[in-house]
Formats: C-alpha cells, structure tokens, sequence
C-alpha cells in the first residue's frame, strides 16, 4: 500500500528517536514517504496534496489532534469520494481525543502496533464528521468536537499561553477555565447564543454550545468527558448547551460529566448531563448557533476567533479509517 507518513516534529508526546522507530516499522509493511510540517496547515496542504495527486492510498497523521485535523481537511478539500485516500493515526499530542474515540492505545508505540494488524487484516471503518461553515473562513471539518461561547473562550486562553512558551497540560486547561469563569461575569446568568435548529422553535441564552461528533468529548488525564454520551461516528451531531452558569449549577453539571456515562453494552439509554439550564440534543444533521455578538469558535481545539454565525452539518461515512 502506498502511503504517506505526516509528521508534526511538534507533537507534544514523541521524541525523535520514537517517530524515527515508529517510521521504521510502518516502512516494514507500507511504500512511505515521510513529510515533516513546517508551519500551520502544512499537514493540511501535505493531505490535500495527496488526495489531489492520488499518489497514495493511505495518509497516517502522526501528532495530536490539531495535526489530525489539518489532515482531515486537507483529503476532504473537495469531500468525501471513493478516490479519497484512507486515514490512520498514530496518537502524539497531550490529549488525542481522536485516535482514543477510535478505541487506539494513546500511547504511540501500542498505537502503531494495532495500526500495523489493523492493515494486515484490512480492517478499516467509515467515521461520520462534522462540518462547520462560517462567514469569513472555509468550510471547516472536524472530527470529535466544536463549539461557540465559553468553551471556545478557554481554548482560546490556552492557545495564548501556549505561544507564550506554556506546555499543553490539562493542568493548564483546568486552570483557564477558571480564569474564564471568574472573568466572563457577564455572561453567565444570560448568554448570547441562540440555537436554530429547523423545525423547532430558537433556543436563546447558551452561555457555551458544544458540538459533538463522538463520545468522550474530551479527556482529562484518563478521565473521559461526557457532555454528549449517545454521540457517535456512527450518527449525525450531538448538541450540549448551558443556559446560565451559576456556582453551584455549573459544578453539578461539571460532575455529571465527568461520570462514566458511556452507552452500557446491554443498550440500555445512557444518562447524560440534565438540569433546568441545561439544552441537549442527539443527532441532528443541520442547526445554527447564531451570537448576538461576536463569540469565540472553536473545532477540534483550535481557536478560529470570534463569530457571530455558524452553521454545522453531520456528514456520515465522510472517511475511511484503518483501526
């Protein structure tokens, strides 16, 4: 099989001697050319590249889920077809939302080697995504998550502490979403996203509207996420929104979602977060979050500024995945 190894040097979690090893043994079962990112969206133009050229069956994404995210956007440049070279993904950043909701070890070594049987038993999956579309910016798609309002705001603190030399913890993420909480005064008892989604009346006042496209939204530590558990590749979006934020209210729902409300193996319904302020919705394939004023936006953990409209679309079988 043909196929090319996208590599971020950056990844928070490989050293170079590990990525030299792990390079060494996909070249023992795949034809690979190896490519390292130089900038912000070089894994995009590598992938989009690739899927142009049809040179390649495989693109591998080696790095987090910003790396990841780059390479989705880079094959579905003109989306999804049967041309569409398959994705695999060696997990290498601090969280690796992606690649664990795939059920793969986080670690990159175990990683590559169910990647390694994975493609001597030709085992691959068709993975649903989200896409976003927004005024001013490409049609985005994402892979676990995306969001408008509070949530986005954090990620936005962590990138600026990055940038300024910070490392990616999830220390540094628990601590910033404190430092938004106390800051963010005025929005938390009213917030300025609506909820359109057609057929049902507006929902008004979303303080945060996180959007999920898979269950664990995200982790922390070991410790799985769930604002959304009945999410699934398998479906269209998920729908998580808080209406007011008050102390008390916010730390019960924090609680709720941090239990594990996985989806049990005998089908029963899994629980997932509720309160009077809480909004939830479980596959929808088309809604609108609309601010009344500019909001932080966010996908896959990527900070793209502030927006007053987004829309979002769930596309299922988007990708080919070897897992």
């Amino acid at each position: 099989m043909r196929a090319l190894l996208v590599v971020n040097p950056k990844a928070t979690t490989t050293s170079a001697r590990t990525r030299d090893v792990l390079t060494h043994a996909l070249r023992s079962d795949l034809k690979l050319e190896v490519a390292h990112t130089q900038y912000r969206g070089h894994a995009r133009d590598l992938a989009r590249q690739a899927a142009d050229d049809g040179a390649v069956d495989l693109v591998v994404a080696l790095g987090g889920d910003g790396t990841v995210n780059e390479v989705v956007n880079g094959l579905l440049a003109h989306g999804p077809g049967e041309r569409v070279p398959r994705l695999a993904v060696v997990p290498g950043g601090s969280t690796n939302v992606f690649a664990r909701a795939l059920g793969l070890p986080n670690d990159p070594v175990e990683a590559t080697g169910v990647l390694l049987d994975a493609l001597d038993g030709r085992r691959e999956r068709p993975v649903g995504l989200g896409k976003a579309m927004t005024e001013g910016l490409p049609d985005r798609w994402f892979t676990f998550t995306a969001g408008l309002g509070f949530d986005a705001g954090v990620v936005g603190r962590v990138e600026e502490q990055r940038k300024a030399g910070r490392r990616s913890t999830h220390a540094l993420y628990v601590g910033q979403a404190l430092r938004h909480y106390v800051t963010e005064r005025e929005h938390r008892r009213s917030g300025p996203v609506t909820l359109e989604i057609p057929g049902r009346a507006p929902t008004p006042g979303l303080v945060l509207a996180i959007v999920s496209n898979t269950s664990p939204w995200t982790f922390l530590g070991n410790r799985p996420v769930y604002p959304s558990p009945l999410a699934s590749f398998d479906t269209d979006l998920d729908v998580f929104g808080i209406t007011r934020m008050t102390a008390f209210g916010t730390a019960r729902t924090v609680r709720q979602i941090l239990r594990s409300y996985a989806p049990s193996t005998d089908e029963t319904p899994a629980a997932g977060p509720s309160g009077k302020h809480v909004v939830s919705y479980h596959d929808v394939r088309h809604f609108t979050l609309v601010s009344q004023e500019p909001a932080p936006f966010q996908v896959d953990g990527d900070h793209l500024g502030d927006r007053s409209r987004v829309s979002f679309t769930g596309v299922r079988r988007a990708l080919r995945v070897i897992v």
